[in-house]
């Protein structure tokens, strides 16, 4: 597990004794004692207007050739949480080391010069 690749994750909804499986985008390795990732979610259903931080990737496009994602989908990099390993259920791919380059500058934007550098630990 390192950052760029993308998984389906089980959330659990404290409302509701359900599940629901998500494409998350995975922003650190593992980390602590009990591994725990932080995760961008991603949706198929890209929003009317995107905001700034709001990364759109195409599957036929360069942008997002091997994240093996089925449709046009947005990563949410405003919706972030932080994941038990565990809770990554079936590896889909990775996205591009240039289209994961953006996704750091678009969390340097959205979270101010202080965000550390985001890049893949295999480069």
């Amino acid at each position: 597990m390192v950052p760029g690749e993308i998984y389906l994750a089980n959330f659990h909804f404290s409302e509701t004794a359900g599940v629901k499986l998500r494409p998350v985008l995975l922003l650190t390795p593992p980390i602590g004692p009990v591994p725990e990732v932080v995760v961008a979610y991603i949706t198929s259903v890209p929003p009317d207007a995107p905001l700034a931080h709001d990364l759109v990737v195409h599957p036929s496009q360069p942008d997002g050739q091997g994240t093996n994602l089925k449709t046009i989908s947005a990563i949410r990099l405003h919706m972030i949480a932080t994941v038990h390993a565990w809770s990554l259920v079936r590896y889909l791919g990775k996205l591009p080391p240039q289209t994961f380059e953006e996704v750091g500058a678009r969390m340097r934007t959205l979270f101010g010069p202080t965000t550390l550098s985001l890049s893949p630990l295999d480069q």
